[in-house]
């Protein structure tokens, strides 16, 4: 069999690129808030409750927390499908390439985690990954469907249990605020040595990523990413001009519901209970209604020529995911500015949006000279090897 080589620019889904990028820029909002704030530990809605951070935390957090990641991992199942696809059309070998391309991911999101943020996505797709590769030889509709179930059930049953138990004891599921570990982050980030900040970087890791916790995330990122290779498989972006009417319709479905999920715990109480619905339900489905409207708005010429800019960030999206971690540690952390735990939630968006402004201009002149981002070079180059065309 031939060895299987990357997907070349003339056979890119412009529609996914335009996805991958516009999912950067709500990351980046999110993730902003984590690169200046001791998010893990402290009760946000009380963190954030003064009269200015209010409506900003408000609205990401109903439009924008939850969502994106949730859109990225959907694209990163497609994209594992989408090669398996073509390489069985080829007739080229793809497991164990796709073996080495997620261990390479794996190498990266170590990296990424320990020496430069730990809020890290990176290492969870590429262990979820792995689980993926075991299922990709199933039909489009059937991992779609078994994608979808396992989505809804275990968050339903999940929901219903926090809810009984948010009735039986409110107090079980009580946001609080851990005032020694906001201290420590703050000293550490804001005025500590680099060894400092190494040692909160792995206490944060191990903290979000306890077995629970991962468990959790691998329950949440394995059926998104087999919708993902589901919507691959029967190439649905692909026919976005011909499903008009059934986007439509998913966009109406999913909209007005995860709306009402992800307004939750504004209308009901502020709670994890809540908080969890909020996330794991209402969140996935904005994403859907987010990757629909999208994809109905890349079937017109005149949206997907305004849209492209997000299209070359989308093309970067490893390299511009990292660039950002980068960028915010270094005006948060004590290596650099040091403003970690200094500015409002406001002055932390207008920094996201400002950054992301300027990485969508780079994106398009770097790809006027290269064909990839230098992250994606290297990932592919430690993939394929150096024969790869």
């Amino acid at each position: 069999m031939k060895e299987i080589q990357p997907i070349d620019q003339q056979n890119r889904i412009q529609s996914l690129d335009v996805m991958r990028g516009f999912s950067l820029l709500g990351i980046f909002i999110v993730n902003m808030i984590a690169f200046h704030s001791p998010i893990y530990y402290y009760n946000p809605y009380s963190w954030w409750g003064n009269t200015v951070d209010r409506p900003v935390y408000w609205w990401i957090d109903v439009f924008v927390q939850a969502s994106f990641y949730p859109l990225f991992t959907i694209l990163f199942g497609f994209g594992l499908a989408l090669q398996y696809g073509r390489s069985i059309e080829k007739g080229t070998t793809f497991y164990p390439f796709a073996l080495k391309r997620l261990g390479v991911l794996l190498f990266i999101g170590t990296i990424h985690a320990f020496i430069i943020w730990s809020g890290d996505i990176l290492i969870s797709y590429a262990v979820v990954g792995f689980l993926l590769l075991l299922l990709l030889q199933l039909e489009g509709k059937l991992l779609l469907v078994i994608g979808l179930l396992l989505f809804l059930l275990p968050q339903v049953l999940i929901s219903a249990i926090f809810i009984v138990a948010s009735i039986a004891d409110p107090t079980s599921v009580t946001y609080f605020n851990a005032v020694q570990e906001i201290q420590s982050s703050i000293e550490a980030y804001g005025n500590g040595t680099i060894s400092d900040i190494f040692s909160q970087r792995l206490s944060d890791w191990l903290y979000a990523n306890n077995p629970a916790s991962f468990l959790s995330l691998a329950i949440a990122l394995l059926p998104l990413m087999m919708i993902g290779a589901g919507v691959s498989k029967m190439k649905l972006i692909e026919k976005a001009a011909d499903k008009k009417k059934s986007l439509i319709l998913i966009i109406l479905l999913t909209l007005p519901a995860a709306l009402v999920l992800k307004t939750s715990p504004y209308w009901m109480e502020k709670n994890l209970a809540y908080s969890f619905i909020q996330d794991f339900v209402g969140g996935p489905l904005l994403a859907v209604s987010y990757m629909a409207l999208l994809a109905l708005l890349m079937t017109r010429k005149k949206a997907a020529k305004w849209l492209r800019p997000l299209a070359q960030t989308g093309r970067m999206s490893l390299t511009n995911y990292l660039m950002q971690s980068i960028a915010g540690t270094l005006i948060f952390y004590s290596y650099g500015l040091g403003l970690y735990g200094e500015i409002s939630l406001l002055t932390g968006f207008y920094i996201a949006i400002g950054l992301f402004a300027i990485q969508v201009i780079l994106s398009d002149l770097w790809l006027s000279k290269f064909s990839q981002g230098p992250v994606e070079f290297v990932w592919r180059r430690l993939t394929y090897g150096k024969n790869v065309k």
